[in-house]
Order: C-alpha cells, then sequence, then structure tokens
C-alpha cells in the first residue's frame, strides 16, 4: 500500500500520488496517461494531472489497483 509520507516530489497536489516504491513498469501511464507520466531521469512514474472527470477518476482507480508494488495512493482529498 502506497505511503503519502513517501510520495515522490513530482506529484501535483491533490487525491492521487505515486510513492518511492514505484519500480517504473509504466503500467499507470499506459492506462491513464492523462494524468500519470514517466520521470526518464529516475525511471519512475508520478501523477502530473489530477483527475476532473467520472472518466478520470475511474482510469486513476484502475492504475491504482493495476499497480504491481501498490505504489500508487488515494489520500481522499
Amino acid at each position: 500500500m502506497a505511503e503519502k509520507s513517501n510520495k515522490n516530489s513530482k506529484n501535483v497536489s491533490g487525491k492521487y500520488y505515486v510513492d518511492s516504491e514505484c519500480i517504473g513498469c509504466a503500467m499507470c501511464h499506459e492506462i491513464a496517461p492523462d494524468h500519470f507520466k514517466m520521470d526518464e531521469a529516475d525511471g519512475v512514474a508520478f501523477v502530473y494531472a489530477q483527475p476532473s472527470t467520472k472518466s478520470g477518476l475511474e482510469l486513476c482507480a484502475e492504475a491504482l489497483n493495476s499497480c504491481p508494488v501498490e505504489a500508487i495512493g488515494d489520500d481522499g482529498e
């Protein structure tokens, strides 16, 4: 389970975030490319745009549930 205290510093503020457990598999980016990006320098993902639509929320939830190392969190904001 993702830890709020270990958030990647590149995440934008809001409900979803990626923490330091990310292994850079890019699954989240493949599922929700409008919300997750890969940091090419560090090889990990981060949230660059929080969802504002129902479909965006659904895609981010799918990315969270699909993360193989549970590095995506939802702090309920």
